[in-house]
């Protein structure tokens, strides 16, 4: 529809690489706290301490912290976790977590043989985790071929915040039975800046609910019943974000969850977290969200809430071409790759919808074969719920014109209030009015060759590639730190979880990082 020249496009995509590759180098070259304790959850620790005088501390975190307090952790915590659980005839991982807390143990690094030893054993563990997360993936290839998918695209996505699991699934059941194709559970507010995953169902939060392992299985469970019931399976959303991402990567997936919000720069921008930490714990996250097959979504929807979406267009078109480059670098093929954008544009500015029509269509165009994920207006929610209800409309008819894949549900009360559930309803019967009624539309809807809608679309691609080949002259992380994107600026030493980062040594061992690079089973 819009013409892109291919040798523009295939430049894009070439500086996109070359800005990412020395990034993706530090990567390598490091891991995290955050890392080896994703490494230990898929080796089978659970639990937590609730002895603790602060409250309790999950298991795995008393273990990778009292490694890396003992021997540091630059050859990974698998070595010396595992040498000690031999030398100290212990029979789980949890076992030895209560030893440790006991004061029972000292770990160090042993010598070859015995590092070897361990790395074997720590290997079989992990194996054992990875197979779960490989059933969870063919069961649920499973139940979509008997289920079915949704009828129609874009799927519809919908958000449940109570702070409470259980309400959580009350809301997430009326949903899927109103409509909705996933359930996205948002999570406590804050938490992506815990350096810790909480244990077990939780009943609290503050507009949102916590991400934990047991309520990812709590609403996974739920909605399978309603998948059952409404005849199609219903997916089921979080977070693999902030200080935690590989732990909540992990926990999706031997969870069953299906999608996971995940992206390389979100943190960073958003939440202050260190970017070395970030790009270490992303790609780790994104091959195992590789090995479960779960979609993941990316955030550049967030850069036009606080920069102008006219502006600032050619910086998510940047995003999602570093998104794509890293998340294929991490092994995730396109149909996983649900890359953010957003209809944020000021309704007042003339053309805007034309506007938004271009970019959308060039976000589509650009990334043909991924699961786009299409986010409604936000930022000019006014509490008019007359002109917010039609704006989401405008934002519907939108993504059914540029055949998006994943459409957020907009909420008339966005940004005033969290919405109610009759709120909801209404919502998603303006979805469904939409994608009922201009259901066929796109193959009528073509843009005029040179016409205002394809002229913009060159002008935001053009914009990107410039933006590209400067980020390849300075530097992604420079870039990062002088507010390129969503006017956040970011150093590459500053930032939350930057005393999490460890530097490998040579003789550095983890058997998920290997298993995960090679799609090994064993």
């Amino acid at each position: 529809m819009l013409d892109l020249d291919p040798d523009v496009v295939a430049t894009a995509r070439e500086l996109a690489a070359r800005a990412a590759e020395p990034v993706v180098r530090i990567a390598k070259a490091h891991t995290t706290v955050a890392v080896e304790r994703a490494t230990l959850r898929l080796a089978g620790i659970t639990g937590a301490d609730s002895g603790h005088r602060a409250g309790d501390v999950p298991w795995v975190n008393r273990v990778v912290d009292t490694v890396r307090e003992h021997c540091g952790l630059e050859h990974g915590v698998v070595v010396p976790a595992f040498h000690a659980m031999r030398e100290h005839d212990l029979g789980s991982l949890t076992e030895l977590a209560e030893a440790t807390a006991a004061g029972q143990i000292q770990y160090r690094i042993p010598d070859r043989r015995a590092a070897d030893r361990a790395a074997k054993a720590a290997r079989t563990a992990v194996a054992k985790g990875l197979r779960t997360v490989d059933r969870n993936r063919a069961q649920r290839d499973k139940l979509v071929a008997r289920l079915g998918d949704p009828p129609q695209r874009p799927w519809i996505y919908l958000i449940v915040a109570t702070g409470d699991i259980d309400e959580d699934v009350v809301q997430a059941a009326s949903a899927a039975r109103a409509g909705a194709d996933i359930i996205a559970v948002i999570r406590s507010t804050g938490q992506s800046l815990l350096d810790y995953v909480p244990e077990g169902a939780t009943h609290h939060g503050f507009a949102g609910t916590y991400a934990t392992q047991e309520n990812f299985r709590i609403m996974r469970g739920a909605m399978d019943d309603v998948s059952r019931e409404v005849g199609r399976y219903i997916r089921v959303t979080n977070y693999a974000s902030g200080l935690c991402m590989p732990e909540i990567a992990v926990l999706g997936g031997l969870q069953r969850l299906d999608m996971m919000l995940n992206d390389s720069m979100y943190g960073i921008l958003f939440r202050d977290i260190n970017p070395i930490r970030t790009f270490v714990d992303q790609r780790f996250s994104r091959q195992v969200h590789a090995r479960a097959g779960i979609i993941i979504n990316t955030g550049e929807d967030n850069y036009l809430t606080t920069a102008d979406a006219v502006d600032a267009a050619h910086t998510v078109t940047v995003s999602q071409l570093l998104n794509e480059h890293f998340a294929h670098e991490a092994g995730l093929p396109d149909e996983l790759l649900g890359l953010g954008h957003a209809f944020e544009i000021n309704p007042t500015v003339p053309e805007s919808f034309r506007l938004e029509l271009a970019h959308a269509l060039l976000a589509r165009e650009l990334f043909p074969d991924a699961p786009l994920k299409w986010m409604p207006p936000t930022k000019h929610m006014t509490g008019d719920v007359f002109f917010g209800h039609l704006l989401d409309g405008f934002f519907n008819l939108a993504g059914v014109l540029t055949g998006q894949s994943i459409l957020l549900v907009g909420m008339m009360t966005e940004a005033v209030v969290t919405p109610f559930l009759s709120d909801r309803d209404l919502a998603i019967r303006n979805v469904k009015y939409v994608l009922n009624a201009a259901a066929g539309l796109r193959e009528d809807f073509h843009p005029a060759p040179g016409g205002f809608i394809a002229k913009r679309a060159h002008q935001v691609l053009g914009e990107a590639v410039d933006l590209l080949d400067r980020i390849v002259r300075d530097g992604l992380l420079d870039a990062i730190a002088d507010g390129t994107f969503g006017l956040m600026k970011r150093p590459p030493d500053k930032g939350k979880g930057a005393d999490g980062v460890i530097e490998k040594a040579d003789a550095y061992r983890n058997p998920a990082s290997e298993l995960l690079e090679s799609g090994a089973t064993t």
